[in-house]
């Protein structure tokens, strides 16, 4: 039970995190040089997958899905944040030629991952342990 509130809490607050980033995205002033705050690398296409990912967490939070969310969010992330490292995939700063990304992307889409994938797997796993126990 504890662990389903949880799952569905970090789905909620990182939907709505996505969502103000994405948003936060379109605002000139915040984008200088399409860098969000002067340190995220962003592009449209960027903005739009922090939306996309905003409304899926909000939905999950809201409905059964919240584990399979996290779950998601944290394989997608590390695949993401594993192939921003690889040079050849992201030439001039482009991630496979859809999104802009640089090195505190990378960082923070390996932290996310890391979140999520303990959220989502290691919580539900310990939980099951401690009713069999």
């Amino acid at each position: 039970m504890v662990s389903s509130q949880i799952q569905r809490t970090f789905a909620g607050v990182l939907g709505a995190v996505f969502l103000l980033i994405g948003v936060l995205g379109f605002i000139p002033f915040l984008t200088p040089q399409n860098h969000l705050l002067g340190i995220f690398s962003i592009n449209l296409s960027h903005n739009i997958v922090h939306l996309l990912f905003g409304v899926l967490g909000l939905a999950a939070a809201f409905t059964g899905f919240s584990q399979l969310y996290n779950q998601g969010v944290g394989i997608i992330y590390l695949l993401i944040g594993i192939l921003g490292f690889i040079p050849a995939l992201a030439p001039d700063g482009m991630l496979i030629g859809l999104v802009h990304i640089n090195l505190a992307d990378n960082l923070l889409h390996i932290v996310i991952a890391a979140a999520s994938l303990y959220v989502g797997f290691v919580l539900r796993a310990s939980q099951k342990v401690q009713k069999q126990a």
